[in-house]
């Protein structure tokens, strides 16, 4: 089954079972955001769209059940765990009681999992049985969906934290536009495939949209031009007309440290609209911050005479 939508793509098979010159470039952030951790998961990750930044997406549930091997398989895995070297004979017997009771079933064992980036991930897995033993075209009650899996990838999506360049750079004055646009951009498509092996796998793609510029004071101190910001800003050049980034009306001199902190954030569509997986994500944003300091130019008068 292949199913093409707004912003993200689903495989799955039929298978049940930095500003130069000194200035200070600072996150806006506010938080060390990790991306999901999977733990005791057969789950797969890959794509372009990890090792970035995190916008701190949570799963709704941070924990599930996943299928793994038939009782043949679990009890050959399980007679290994529980080898005499490691456990006390009575110990190992009445741990292997209820996977041998299954010998001969049809159907799967499925096993716990969890995101342990989430705070909650551990205890939640930890309220739930170990295994559990489910018959063919069966899922169990909280044994992991397709939409669930679309949701890890999600959770697991990053993308790179903007670079803020201006022009001027290092310092700007009263009344002259700031030039604003993010360097060294990259790819500006990013994304994350989340495969569970031989039973289902989905994709999820975050485009590039716009960026927003906050000037970091109100409209009686800075008019902002985003018009002609596009996906990425735009890069100055002489006696081209200026669309995109801040003049400053007023002079940061009684500003906190003597400067303006602006803020660039830059915006991806994540959309998804079908009949098969109906559900939607609003947009990442990522923001960083530059300190901006801008001075009055001064002149001098002088008589004729």
């Amino acid at each position: 089954m292949k199913v093409v939508v707004a912003g993200l793509m689903l495989l799955a098979s039929a298978d049940p079972g930095g500003g130069g010159g000194g200035v200070e470039v600072r996150t806006s952030q506010g938080k060390n955001y990790r991306a999901v951790e999977l733990k005791n998961s057969r789950i797969v990750l890959s794509g372009n769209g990890r090792g970035g930044k995190s916008d701190g997406y949570r799963l709704k549930r941070p924990c599930w059940y996943e299928p793994a091997q038939n009782a043949e398989e679990m009890m050959d895995f399980q007679r290994w765990v529980t080898r005499v070297d490691r456990y006390e004979p009575k110990t190992r017997s009445e741990t292997l009681k209820k996977f041998q009771e299954k010998l001969g079933e049809e159907g799967r064992w499925w096993t716990i999992a969890h995101d342990s980036s989430d705070p909650n991930g551990l205890s939640c897995q930890l309220a739930m049985d170990s295994y559990v033993f489910v018959p063919p075209n069966t899922t169990p009650p909280g044994g992991i969906t397709l939409q669930e899996l679309v949701d890890i990838a999600r959770a697991a999506l990053t993308v790179p934290e903007p670079k803020i360049k201006l022009s001027p750079d290092a310092r700007s004055y009263v009344n002259l536009p700031t030039w604003v646009w993010l360097d060294g951009a990259g790819e500006t498509t990013r994304s994350v495939t989340a495969t569970l092996p031989g039973v289902m796998s989905a994709t999820v793609t975050a485009v590039l949209k716009n960026i927003k510029i906050d000037p970091g004071t109100g409209d009686e101190r800075a008019k902002k031009s985003e018009e002609g910001c596009g996906q990425t800003g735009t890069p100055y050049a002489k006696g081209e007309k200026f669309t995109c980034g801040v003049t400053y009306l007023r002079a940061s001199v009684d500003q906190p440290r003597d400067v303006y902190t602006l803020t660039v954030t830059s915006v991806w569509e994540v959309g998804v609209q079908a009949d098969v997986v109906p559900f939607a994500y609003d947009p990442i944003q990522v923001g960083a911050t530059r300190d901006v300091e801008v001075g009055e130019v001064q002149s001098t008068v002088r008589g004729s005479g």
